[in-house]
């Protein structure tokens, strides 16, 4: 299983995309139930792992047969008693998102790209930030995923620029924790380097909402 901080982490907006829930609910149910509580960046933003995602998931799932949200809280505390969590209705449907990958490193590129192609992702690789701003404008990926030390260090410019077209989720990666800066910045999620492949296609399927979170070795009764 991977590290902590393999893990990504994600923004409460985009949380709010992935599982079309309104960032009000969100935080309305943090608070009345205390049950999924993400941590606070030093800028006071709420920031999401993919377990708890994945919990939110569950509970969206439950709320839409039927179940009131109090009692779908109630249920995923007892099967998180019990030591394991039931898996959400997530889509399923076959896509062919096109990622950018903005990347210093052409051995950590190819690799991403290789996992995200096997996957069913259609791939475009820019090894300096001029290429990834041309690559952005003409080919308009849905994500893109940004080493925030791409051409000296020029990653968050990359990252505020295209956080602010709103046309695409903003995967940021740093070898150095810098989460909190990253979602202040934008970014729908961060991730750690060096990346492990799970935890790449699971982000890029988590923003894209083509994900039920489930490690495909494993019983889909369980998560990973």
């Amino acid at each position: 299983m991977a590290g902590e901080q393999d893990q990504p982490i994600y923004s409460i907006g985009a949380v709010a995309r992935m599982l079309d829930i309104p960032a009000s609910t969100l935080r309305a149910w943090e608070d009345r139930y205390s049950l999924i509580s993400p941590r606070r960046s030093e800028g006071s933003h709420r920031l999401y792992s993919r377990g708890q995602v994945e919990k939110l998931r569950f509970i969206k799932s439950q709320i839409e047969s039927g179940m009131s949200a109090a009692d779908a809280h109630r249920l995923l505390s007892e099967d998180l008693g019990a030591g394991h969590l039931p898996v959400g209705s997530g889509s399923t449907h076959e896509v062919r998102p096109l990622v950018l990958i903005a990347e210093r490193d052409s051995y950590a590129a190819d690799l991403a790209e290789y996992f995200l192609r096997t996957e069913g992702c259609d791939v475009v690789v820019a090894l300096d930030a001029t290429q990834a701003r041309l690559h952005f404008e003409e080919r308009s990926p849905q994500i893109v995923l940004i080493d925030l030390l791409i051409s000296g260090g020029a990653g968050f410019r990359l990252l505020n620029e295209f956080a602010a077209r709103q046309t695409a989720h903003v995967v940021a990666v740093s070898a150095i924790d810098s989460a909190d800066e990253a979602i202040r910045s934008g970014a729908a999620a961060f991730m750690r380097k060096p990346l492990e492949p799970l935890a790449l296609v699971s982000t890029v399927r988590d923003l894209l909402g083509t994900s039920a979170l489930v490690d495909r070795s494993r019983e889909p009764r369980l998560q990973r």
